[in-house]
């Protein structure tokens, strides 16, 4: 059993949505632009976790900017096109909303994408702050975005919020930060042994049924 929380933050990408092909197709473009292979999707999935401005540097060296500028034109251009909801997200930010719940997006996605993406879906109204890559000082897995998402509620980090998001970095994030680290899905990344989800999920579908069923604590029964 585990108390409802007072504060939950989201992790974006291959947790609350799917916009995964986009991303890709970007990095592809400015990998193939500077003469490097391509990228395929095992690849991909274990690679693309930390923000632009922490992973450009080690993989473009010093012509970074220059494909920091091609991955940035391509998204731009094509980022609300294949954008959809993954199964139970809107329907769990729907329940926490109903409940009180703060709710704030913390993402390795740059800021005004985030945003521009939670506007096109029409869930702007469910958080307290949408916080990118770039927004605060450091990048996610550093604990000053999680700060800067929480300063609208007035709540510090600590074990009444949760942490929900699909990769490794997501949980050594809410490790860090003293949150409670709660993963959906499989689990992207090698990290999970340093870093282990407190509870996991198999989607939001799966949480929502579980916060869904009232009282001030939930059982949980589900995992991965």
């Amino acid at each position: 059993m585990f108390k409802i929380p007072r504060a939950v933050l989201y992790d974006w990408d291959n947790t609350l949505v799917d916009n995964w092909g986009t991303v890709r197709a970007a990095l592809n473009h400015a990998l193939v632009s500077f003469d490097l292979p391509a990228w395929d999707e095992e690849e991909a999935r274990v690679r693309i976790k930390q923000s632009l401005r922490d992973s450009f540097p080690r993989i473009f060296g010093e012509r970074w900017t220059e494909a920091r500028d091609l991955f940035y034109a391509y998204f731009a251009a094509h980022h609300l096109d294949h954008l959809r909801p993954l199964p139970g997200a809107e329907s769990l930010l729907r329940l926490f909303a109903k409940r009180g719940v703060y709710q704030a997006v913390v993402s390795n996605k740059t800021g005004k994408f985030l945003r521009a993406e939670a506007e096109a879906l029409g869930w702007t109204q469910y958080f307290g702050r949408l916080v990118g890559a770039q927004d605060a000082p450091f990048d996610k897995p550093h604990v000053a975005p999680v700060q800067m998402a929480l300063e609208p509620s007035g709540l510090e980090p600590g074990p009444q919020v949760w942490f929900v998001g699909d990769a490794d970095i997501d949980m050594e994030c809410a490790h860090g930060a003293g949150l409670v680290p709660v993963l959906i899905g499989q689990g992207e990344g090698s990290g999970f042994d340093r870093f282990p989800p407190a509870h996991r999920h198999v989607d939001c579908e799966a949480l929502c049924g579980l916060v869904g069923a009232g009282g001030d604590t939930i059982s949980v029964q589900s995992g991965v």
